[in-house]
């Protein structure tokens, strides 16, 4: 086919020997198979911010760290510079999620390259070679949804250790090759730690596949593995290896009405007397 304009300098700088064809076409990014010596690989070329729809990237940039203090302040303010280093950091953060989840044991991608916008990564291929299908694509046996579950569940749990939550996980992506899924589309993973909606984030996550394995194995519908995980991780005790049962006990004890606005006026009185000085000089 021909050459995508993206995608021309990685040809001529020989990075790219030949474009395949168009895998696919998504509200952040198109991706391309691609022949790279004798191997085939994933192009994927990332939108500009005026042509995508995804509209919560400061949701999900809460708590990201800058190496570059020089580019955090660039990033706070709303010139053009501060836009572009912004934009810059939202693209790299799929390369820098791949790998890191990769050296945790996660089953993602391996990534091989970032230019100008463009990540060069793995194809992940079925038996014969051909793109793997999403998730969405295949009907599964309820053994197989149980395994398959089982380690989606296990990978978000080595991405929890790992630090990130993927923010937007869902049958449309995770891939399936010979080995069992994979998990793709990163660029819009979210700081464990420091991100206030990372808890929400992984519980969404889970039920997400929850809901989509339990369509092939009902069993899975009565459990609860975010709030699960999200527990041990706060306490921490949550390891690569933890022992998940599926199961939750949520807090049903009532709350101490009495204690809870003494507690209101405690904090009434503090703020009022840490303004008084100010109303008497006024």
């Amino acid at each position: 086919m021909k050459v995508p304009k993206r995608l021309q300098p990685l040809v001529d700088d020989g990075m790219i020997d030949e474009v395949i064809a168009q895998l696919m076409s998504g509200k952040e990014a198109q991706v391309y198979v691609v022949r790279c010596g004798d191997g085939l690989r994933c192009a994927k070329v990332f939108k500009e911010a005026r042509q995508r729809s995804f509209k919560q990237a400061v949701q999900y940039q809460e708590g990201r760290k800058m190496r570059n203090s020089r580019r955090a302040r660039a990033m706070s303010k709303k010139t053009r510079y501060g836009q572009k280093e912004q934009e810059q950091a939202w693209l790299s953060a799929e390369v820098d999620a791949l790998y890191r989840l990769a050296s945790a044991g996660v089953r993602v991608p391996q990534p091989f390259g970032f230019v100008d916008g463009v990540l060069l990564m793995e194809l992940v291929a079925d038996d014969e070679g051909y793109a793997a299908p999403r998730l969405d694509d295949v009907t599964l046996t309820p053994e197989q949804a149980r395994d398959y579950h089982g380690q989606v569940i296990a990978d978000v749990v080595r991405m929890l250790c790992a630090g990130l939550v993927h923010g937007d996980l869902s049958e449309f992506n995770v891939l399936l090759d010979p080995q069992g899924p994979v998990i793709i589309d990163l660029p819009q993973a979210v700081d464990a730690a420091g991100n206030n909606n990372a808890a929400m984030m992984l519980e969404r996550d889970v039920n997400n596949m929850r809901a989509y394995f339990g369509r092939f194995a009902p069993e899975l519908l009565t459990t609860d593995y975010g709030k699960e995980i999200w527990a041990l991780y706060e306490s921490g005790e949550l390891h690569p290896d933890s022992r998940l049962t599926g199961h939750f006990e949520h807090d049903t004890s009532s709350v101490d009405v009495g204690d809870l606005m003494d507690v209101i006026d405690d904090v009434l009185e503090e703020e009022a007397e840490r303004l008084a000085p100010a109303w008497e000089g006024s």
